[in-house]
This record gives structure tokens, C-alpha cells and sequence, in this order.
């Protein structure tokens, strides 16, 4: 199954967050799946550790990357329809970050690996 990480789902994985479900825990360790981290995420992180609210081992660069590697995710880049879907998406959530995935989610026919219930609004499968 492909499956997209919503920023937190990755966030918490590597930390080894209890925050995180056991089926989300689960989903992440099955080596079958193939799991996906947009670039979306990548900003919403760097922007979060410019502001001093994620804290990482090491520059985010190196760090992520290595940790893309080391846990088989790849990363899913933000093509210029994705940007441009958010438009038609219902103003259901208005966390630019999130309209993203969900944009993705849909037009690459993603589920989505979330806790956050107002992704679950959208008409996209959503992973707990």
C-alpha cells in the first residue's frame, strides 16, 4: 500500500513518539508498504525548527534525509497541479500545509496517515 505521512506521523515515528497509533506504528514498520513524505512536510519542519518548535539532532538537511533513507520513506514533491488543486478543496481546514496533502492525497490517490480529524472532512482515506 502507498501511504502518505501526514508531518506529525513522520515527526512522531522517528522519535518514537507513544502519540503515534499502534496501527499507524504498524503501517510505518510493514516493509511492503511504500510511504511517502511530501515537501510540504520538509517546509512545515523547517519552519518549525527556524521557530524554535521542533528540535533536531542535527541540521535538517543531513537529518532528513538520512532519516527518509534509513526508514524507506520517499519523498513526494509538490507538482504545480498539486499547488493548484488546493483551489477547488472545500475551506475545511485552513492550514496551508495540510490543504496540500490533501490535494496530493487526491490527485495521486493517496491515503493519508493522520491524527488530525479535519483532514478526515475531505473525500480522502484517512490512516489512524
Amino acid at each position: 500500500m502507498r501511504v502518505l505521512l501526514d508531518t506529525h506521523a513522520f515527526l512522531w515515528w522517528i522519535a518514537g513518539d507513544r502519540r503515534l497509533s499502534a496501527r499507524a506504528r504498524k503501517l510505518i514498520a510493514d516493509g511492503r508498504n511504500e510511504l511517502l513524505l511530501s515537501a510540504a512536510s520538509g517546509w512545515e519542519i523547517a519552519i518549525k525548527v527556524g521557530l524554535g518548535r521542533v528540535d533536531l539532532p542535527a541540521p535538517i538537511g543531513p537529518f532528513l534525509g538520512e532519516q527518509l533513507r534509513l526508514n524507506g520513506i520517499e519523498a513526494l514533491p509538490i507538482q504545480m497541479a498539486h499547488a493548484l488543486s488546493v483551489q477547488s478543496l472545500p475551506l475545511l481546514h485552513r492550514d496551508p500545509f495540510d490543504r496540500v496533502l490533501v490535494a496530493q492525497a487526491l490527485m495521486e490517490r493517496l491515503p493519508i496517515l493522520t491524527r488530525d480529524r479535519q483532514i478526515s472532512q475531505y473525500d480522502v482515506e484517512v490512516l489512524w
